[in-house]
């Protein structure tokens, strides 16, 4: 059973999801402010978090600033704000994924179980002793974890799927489509702005010089590939 932090301050929307996502199977800790969320995620063990950004004591982006100083767990910002610039920050915060209110229950699985399909995947499907090695990077399957010239690189369930996937694949040009549909693997949200967002946060964990990148190339009017390395 998945175990999941839900933090949302509107009572009638946390009670919906709570009750939604209980009958759905899912193991629900429920909060309503910023400092009870971090106080719950410090003490346990959870596999996703639904998180808002409006919260009362301490807002969503610094709830998910000191999340993201040790966790690469999947965050979903669940938010009123809707707009292209709230998401890219929100994205860029760290978060894997951004839906706003009102969302349906079924657009909320979908994201959900794609979230945890890929930690599924990551944790039981990985081959034994299996590493990418391109350049100075090693990708450590088994340990879910690149590496750097020996230092090992944070990323999130997500930046980890993009450089898997061009690791994988040195010689292919991806389109912007075709990463979100790799990655993201739903229908809900196509906007191009998730995938660069993510892109410009690998580069600034993996580059030398992000404005002058080595690893992930832009290939203009395309997409992206990895570069020569």
């Amino acid at each position: 059973m998945y175990n999941l932090l839900l933090v949302e301050d509107d009572i009638e929307i946390n009670e919906l999801v709570y009750s939604h996502l209980k009958s759905e199977g899912f193991s629900i800790t429920s909060v309503k402010d910023g400092e009870l969320a971090l106080q719950e995620f410090y003490n346990n063990n959870f596999d996703l978090i639904l998180l808002d950004i409006m919260l009362p004591k301490l807002n969503g982006k610094e709830v998910l600033r000191k999340i993201r100083e040790v966790s690469t767990i999947p965050v979903i910002i669940i938010s009123a704000k809707d707009s292209e610039l709230d998401k890219i920050l929100g994205l860029e915060l760290g978060a894997d994924d951004y839906i706003t209110k009102p969302f349906s229950l079924n657009e909320l699985n979908a994201r959900i179980n794609a979230s945890l399909r890929r930690i599924g995947y990551f944790k039981n499907s990985l081959p034994k002793e299996s590493k990418i090695q391109r350049g100075e990077l090693t990708l450590d399957l088994d340990n879910y974890q690149l590496i750097k010239n020996g230092t090992p690189i944070d990323l999130t369930a997500k930046e980890f799927e993009i450089i898997k996937l061009l690791l994988e694949n040195p010689k292919r040009v991806f389109t912007k489509t075709q990463l979100f549909s790799s990655i993201w693997q739903d229908d809900f949200m196509k906007d191009e702005n998730t995938v660069m967002v993510h892109i410009r946060r690998v580069r600034e964990k993996i580059e030398d010089n992000p404005s002058e990148p080595k690893y992930i190339k832009t290939i203009w009017g395309i997409g992206y590939k990895l570069g020569d390395v």
